[in-house]
């Protein structure tokens, strides 16, 4: 398989199509090569227009998804960024395309090594994986420019809203059965603005401020 042919044609199709036409978002996708964060077994699949399994009850989400959410965060370079829910890695990839630094927490152990491993093959050295629960976000590196959750919360954590900084974006699919990608801004240290956005289907964020596990 031609995966660079792929990756473009992913790009082209199912991203740009669409109407995400940000320059850096496009280019990030061009640069990472998706195949590389999927099982083997699904390895001819990993530019489908869809969402795969990557072990562990866990999905690496539609590229779709992915480009819509970092989209939304806004980024222009030289920002510090946090994900939750690192999953395979891909999504924090794309992300140390564009931002200065990006710091992931992914809550299972396997997930967490074999994405620290991908990224470290690949020569992200802007990318730090934790293992940790995200919810709690990782306090002794923000604030930040911009968090993006990758799993559905029962509401934005309080604990990852106060590590933004003042115009900082959360982005966070919000709800249980009928989940709601939401933006969160921080227009002041007291004040934040919510805009719902689109229909989604994430797995649960799981961890103290997210559901039980």
């Amino acid at each position: 398989m031609d995966f660079r042919l792929a990756r473009e044609n992913m790009v082209m199709a199912q991203i740009e199509a669409r109407g995400i036409n940000d320059p850096l978002v496009l280019a990030a996708f061009r640069g990472v090569p998706r195949e590389e964060f999927v099982p083997e077994a699904v390895k001819d699949r990993a530019y489908d227009d869809g969402p795969l399994m990557i072990g562990e009850g866990q999905t690496i989400s539609q590229p779709l998804i992915v480009a819509y959410m970092i989209a939304l965060a806004k980024l222009r370079g030289g920002e510090s960024v946090l994900e939750i829910g690192a999953g395979s890695g891909y999504a924090a990839a794309i992300l140390g395309r564009i931002a200065a630094r990006v710091f992931a927490i992914e809550r299972l152990p396997g997930l967490a090594d074999a994405a620290r491993a991908r990224l470290a093959g690949l020569g992200a050295d802007n990318v730090e994986i934790r293992c940790a629960d995200g919810t709690l976000g990782w306090p002794e590196r923000a604030p930040f420019d911009a968090i993006l959750i990758s799993a559905a919360a029962p509401s934005a954590p309080p604990t990852l809203k106060q590590q933004l900084k003042v115009g900082g974006r959360l982005i966070v699919p919000v709800g249980e059965h009928a989940q709601t990608l939401t933006r969160i801004t921080r227009v002041t240290e007291t004040a934040f603005e919510e805009a719902a956005l689109a229909p989604v289907m994430f797995v649960p964020l799981i961890g103290a401020e997210g559901f039980p596990g």
